[in-house]
């Protein structure tokens, strides 16, 4: 069996996932058992994860170690991006400070405008403030309508 393993690892991945799949359409309890043992022992899935005790733990490559504590190893490097990000980060207040601004002129310049109309329209005495409604000539004519009806 070990040497089935090293002949098939030597093989490549494509023949571990061919052989996975076979092992489902044949019959599924055998897929399953080979989907668990590749996974189990880092053959199919990344190299990220390994068996350690029975249980899965996951071991972080040394990009991701550095990440989680702060620095990349280069004294030079840290120093340039926390100056960077700081700056960055001065550079997103001032851009938020200056879209709320931006929303406040454009709101004054609304509200402006607003109160210009309303009071140019209560200024204008050529438009009635409450105006009476159309009269509808047909409403008066109904009589002659009904008459000719009748005849």
């Amino acid at each position: 069996m070990t040497q089935m393993v090293t002949t098939l690892d030597d093989m490549g991945k494509p023949v571990w996932v061919a052989l996975l799949v076979l092992s489902f359409v044949v019959f599924w309890p055998v897929g399953l058992a080979l989907l668990a043992f590749l996974i189990s022992s880092g053959r199919l899935g990344s190299h990220r994860w390994h068996a350690c005790g029975g249980r899965m733990s996951h071991r972080r490559s040394r990009t991701t170690r550095a990440h989680w504590h702060g620095g990349s190893g280069n004294s030079a490097f840290d120093e340039y991006r926390e100056q960077a990000l700081q700056r960055l980060e001065e550079e997103q207040q001032e851009f938020h400070e200056f879209l709320k601004q931006l929303r406040m002129a454009k709101d004054r310049t609304e509200f402006d405008r607003f109160m210009a109309d309303r009071t140019a329209h209560s200024e204008d005495p050529s438009q009635p403030e409450d105006p009476e409604p159309p009269v509808d000539k047909n409403d008066d004519d109904d009589t002659s309508d009904g008459d000719q009806l009748a005849t």
